[in-house]
């Protein structure tokens, strides 16, 4: 009885949780511009588009094979109109080959259950060729559609055929035409967070450093610096996904709200920080001991790293130079102390000297890069 109403309540939970979960989605949906409405969108312009095609095969048309239409324009709203485009040209070739074996071995047995075991298992193996990608499945589908209600004369071919295309170009046009898709909004989300999370994150470990050496610590740092590295790897998928979306996309510059996505040089800068600071993370992880007031001058040099990608988003020129001469010095005091011999010098403090080094030049390059002054040659008006 007891497991019966842990069971009970623990389904309860769920269940209000997943409801609770798609009111917020729903009332997202409604205010704010996110990806909730950018599946709403998508989901209604899928309805409309099979509306539209059903409403040319079968209402107007009165098409023998009329369902093909609606079925294939659902499927081709996309989440770009390239993969619209790239999705009808799959299927299509996948749909004239299932249906042609399907109508081959129909008219060679002359019988349904001899002809799906001849045609079933190559329209399978064609439809798991990966060209086909996703849009495979449809090889046995179409194969089946045609034996299941034998239908594999010539006219019956001819018009799933047509059907098949009268509704790839409404799902595509739709697709096209009504809110085209553009997803540069995650890109942007991810390139404001990122120098936010990276400069909160160095901030925490400079705190972190004044206290005594914890292992552990140190590895909780070293998954966090991960998570940074991954982020940027998120960000590469975002910015394909957003290049994607912009191609062959004649409909994107009617959505004027759309702001196009940062430059991609960004990435490859942001790339390099955040892998030098996992890998100082993962010397830290190895550093059991440190000669006296190393710690400390690393808190300093990390927090003042912080500081200067905290400041990327502002005009501050004279604090982010400030802040980058702060890690400069704070790493020219860590290479005296690994050159001087009064010092008992340890593997981990030469891999933080070599670690530090490279993100204090990638600190360096991000300054005279965000705050350079333009260069005024010989016959230019200042």
């Amino acid at each position: 009885m007891r497991n019966w109403k842990k069971t009970t309540l623990f389904a309860w939970r769920s269940i209000t949780g997943e409801a609770q979960a798609i009111r917020h989605s729903a009332r997202r949906c409604a205010t704010e511009a996110g990806p909730e409405r950018d599946t709403a969108v998508q989901s209604l312009k899928a309805a409309g588009a099979a509306l539209l095609a059903w409403a040319v095969a079968g209402w107007w048309w009165s098409a023998p094979m009329a369902l093909l239409a609606p079925w294939t324009a659902l499927f081709l709203v996309q989440s770009t109109v390239y993969r619209s485009l790239l999705s009808a040209l799959q299927q299509f070739a996948v749909v004239v080959a299932g249906t042609l074996l399907a109508a081959g071995a129909g008219m060679l047995t002359h019988n349904t259950m001899t002809a799906m075991a001849l045609a079933l298992p190559l329209t399978v193996l064609l439809g798991n060729y990966a060209r086909f990608g996703a849009q495979g499945l449809y090889a046995p589908t179409a194969a089946l559609f045609v034996l299941v209600y034998g239908s594999y004369t010539g006219f019956d071919i001819l018009h799933r055929f047509l059907e098949t295309l009268l509704g790839a170009v409404i799902g595509i046009a739709v697709n096209a035409l009504i809110l085209p898709p553009v997803h540069s909004r995650h890109v942007r989300h991810l390139r404001e967070r990122l120098p936010q999370n990276c400069a909160e994150f160095l901030h925490t470990v400079a705190d972190g450093l004044q206290e005594p050496y914890n292992r552990e610590q140190a590895r909780a740092w070293y998954h966090q610096a991960v998570r940074l590295t991954d982020a940027v790897t998120d960000l590469r998928a975002a910015r394909r996904w957003s290049n994607e979306s912009y191609r062959l996309n004649p409909g994107h510059k009617l959505r004027r709200s759309v702001l196009p996505p940062p430059q991609a040089d960004w990435d490859l800068t942001w790339d390099q920080i955040t892998e030098h600071i996992r890998t100082t993370m993962r010397t830290l992880t190895e550093a059991t001991a440190l000669p006296d007031g190393v710690p400390g001058i690393l808190a300093t040099l990390l927090r003042a790293a912080g500081d200067v990608l905290d400041l990327q988003e502002n005009d501050a020129a004279d604090d982010g130079h400030h802040a980058e001469a702060v890690a400069t010095a704070a790493h020219r005091q860590l290479t005296l102390i690994l050159a001087d011999g009064r010092y008992e010098t340890t593997p981990a403090l030469g891999g933080l000297t070599a670690d530090t080094q490279r993100l204090v030049n990638d600190l360096t390059s991000l300054v005279n890069a965000r705050y350079e002054t333009p260069r005024i040659t010989a016959g230019e008006p200042p």
